[in-house]
């Protein structure tokens, strides 16, 4: 601190000098000698705004707003977003945050937002120094250390925006005693520790955003004393204890976040017709909850989207929950809900999307549903459905495009009516279920399909010619069935894409025989997984490969490839996961798998392969049982090759 103090007596000494030989003067010296400090401290400034902070005339700087009747400088507006009239650019400062700007004591607002690379700590006087601080904008930087205790004795701070910063340490309790404070965001930090009780008492807070941070205990229970309080996130920390019975008297709240955490217990609100009247969103996702849903629920009747999902729910879905008439997107799926879809889901008519699965609900589907015409997406995959063929209506509802229906007891074949959906189909899963016969030649037709899941089921014959139509596919998984010939149409599809759409196919466990060969000749190249083990692939492995330079993930595992490991393998340089076991592979292992850097799983065994296995990371880090089942394979790590 002695070296710093130095350099800002320093700093002092010439600008007074400086000062008493100038007329123009514009700059109070302690103004000066901050913000020249603060101009010190920064090494890059793509804005160029730092760069015009010459002179003495500091109220004329870029950025520098002073106050008309005192002369000292009240604003300073930095941030790393630029707007004019035509453009929107993105700037950036490297550096550290000058502790010299608690000088400014007349400062009003501090904007150094969104300049990414600005590092150093909030000054830990902050409280002390800047008593007319309102707003204080340092978001999206670098900024560590912990949250000063002084912040607390800011008496007409309005707004802190701290979040997307690395600042670690608890919450300081004195933040209770910022009566004035609007906006709270510290989210997407590193803070820790408990939630103060203390900001309980914030009466003038709007905005509360804590998310994305490490903090744990309970919510605290006097948190409905928040009045006018609008937005409360407070999701993915590690917060415990049940929901506060309080949040009821949240009388202006529109928007409640509680997502991932480790909150347990029932929900507690509502209890009365007209409490929370303005919650429109309400996120209560990843946690431990249980109990029933309340049947009060239906008094939220201005809920818009509400997300209950992959928590420990059970009994039946309320069917007041048809009283939400303003609900477009419902999330229930991965909690214990059994009996059946109420009838009452049919009246929300403003619903677009509707996600039940993994549940314990049973059939059958009730017929109102047949009058949701908005909606677009419809997960019912992996409950107790047993609907032995998909309902006619479903696939008549105007605006669906989205229909998953995994492990529904869905038997017969892929019914013909899916092709002429009102809606164009964009994702298609009907895995996990009883389907036979082949895929139809029709599914060429889905020329808007990106996701398709046949998966699990018992389809034989061969993939249909008319798949090469599938233009926009990216996703196709049709593991697990009894499907025969060729996998060449695959990598067929053309694309509008430059490395084509796909970046996900799973062919496995299937009685597949060749097509291998046209890997990395079409235009199929942005894949990045591929699983076409457990078949009966012959003829090898192209040199191609090598085109699929975004694989991460490659499984040709159980076939009967039956010859040399290209070289052109160890060119794929985002390759994590390679799978070669059992087919026949013989030859050494080419010296170019030393190249493949990001590769954390391996496995070669059971092949014909001989020789040394090149020496060197990451191939040395693979446990024997990589290597294994070769009998003609040494070196590290199995034992050492014979001279």
């Amino acid at each position: 601190m002695s070296g710093q103090f130095q350099f800002l007596l320093l700093v002092f000494t010439s600008l007074t000098a400086a000062a008493s030989n100038s007329t123009g003067l514009k700059c109070n010296p302690d103004d000066l000698i901050a913000l020249t400090s603060f101009k010190a401290g920064i090494y890059i400034d793509t804005s160029g705004r730092l760069e015009k902070w010459v002179g003495h005339s500091c109220c004329e700087w870029d950025g520098i707003e002073c106050n008309n009747t005192t002369g000292r400088v009240a604003e300073i507006h930095l941030p790393g977003f630029i707007s004019t009239d035509d453009f929107v650019l993105q700037t950036k400062m490297e550096g550290f945050l000058s502790p010299s700007l608690t000088l400014l004591t007349s400062l009003e607002v501090i904007d150094l937002g969104g300049l990414i690379s600005l590092s150093g700590n909030i000054p830990p006087s902050i409280g002390l120094r800047l008593p007319k601080l309102r707003k204080l904008y340092l978001y999206g930087n670098n900024l560590s250390g912990s949250i000063p205790e002084s912040i607390g004795k800011l008496p007409n701070l309005e707004e802190m925006h701290l979040h997307e910063n690395s600042l670690s340490g608890s919450i300081p309790s004195s933040m209770g005693s910022l009566k004035s404070l609007k906006a709270l965001l510290l989210y997407s930090n590193r803070l820790s520790g408990l939630i103060p009780d203390s900001l309980s008492s914030l009466t003038s807070l709007v905005t509360l955003d804590l998310h994305g941070n490490s903090l744990v205990g309970h919510i605290p229970e006097e948190i409905g004393g928040l009045k006018v309080l609008k937005e409360l996130d407070l999701s993915d920390n590690f917060l415990s204890g049940k929901i506060p019975s309080s949040m009821t008297n949240l009388t202006s709240i529109s928007t409640i976040y509680l997502d991932t955490n480790f909150l347990e217990g029932g929900i507690s609100f509502p209890v009365s017709p007209g409490d929370l009247p303005s919650l429109s969103f309400l996120r209560l996702h990843n946690n431990h909850l249980t109990g029933p849903i309340p049947s009060s629920f239906g008094y939220l009747d201005s809920l818009q989207r509400v997300s209950l999902a992959n928590n420990r729910f059970q009994g039946s879905i309320p069917s007041s929950f048809g009283n939400l008439s303003a609900l477009s997107e419902l999330y229930l799926d991965g909690n214990q809900l059994a009996g059946r879809i109420p009838k009452s889901i049919g009246s929300l008519t403003q619903l677009i999307l509707l996600s039940l699965s993994s549940n314990k609900i049973e059939g059958p589907l009730p017929q109102e549903l047949s009058s949701l015409h908005n909606l677009q997406t419809i997960n019912l995959s992996f409950n107790h459905l047993n609907l032995s063929s998909i309902p006619k209506w479903l696939a008549g509802l105007p605006s669906l495009s989205q229909i998953f229906l995994a492990r529904c007891g869905i038997q017969g074949e892929i019914p013909a009516f899916l092709e002429r959906t009102p809606s164009p189909l964009q994702e298609l899963d009907l895995s996990s279920n009883h389907l036979i016969g082949s895929i139809p030649s029709w599914i060429g037709r889905l020329n808007q399909l990106y996701s398709l899941n046949l998966s699990k089921n018992l389809l034989a014959s061969y993939i249909p010619d008319t798949v090469t139509n599938l233009h926009e596919l990216g996703i196709l998984d049709l593991h697990s069935n009894e499907l025969t010939g060729s996998i060449e149409k695959v990598f067929e599809i053309e694309s509008t894409f430059s490395d084509g759409s796909l970046t996900y196919i799973d062919l496995s466990n299937n009685g597949f025989s060749s097509g291998l060969q046209k890997i990395g000749i079409g235009s199929q190249n942005g894949v990045e997984i591929l699983n076409v083990s457990h078949n009966l692939l012959q003829g090898g492995l192209p040199t191609t490969i090598e085109k699929l330079s975004s694989l991460q993930s490659l499984d040709l595992s159980h076939n009967q490839l039956g010859s040399r490991l290209p070289v052109s393998l160890g060119n794929l340089n985002s390759l994590q996961r390679l799978e070669l076991q059992r087919n026949n592979f013989r030859g050494s292992i080419p010296g170019t798998f030393l190249k493949l850097k990001k590769l954390r799983e391996l496995n070669l065994s059971d092949n014909l392969l001989v020789g040394q296995i090149p020496n060197g990371k990451p191939l040395s880090d693979f446990p024997q049982s990589s290597y294994s089942g070769n009998k003609g394979l040494c070196g590290n790590p199995l034992p050492s090759c014979r001279v």
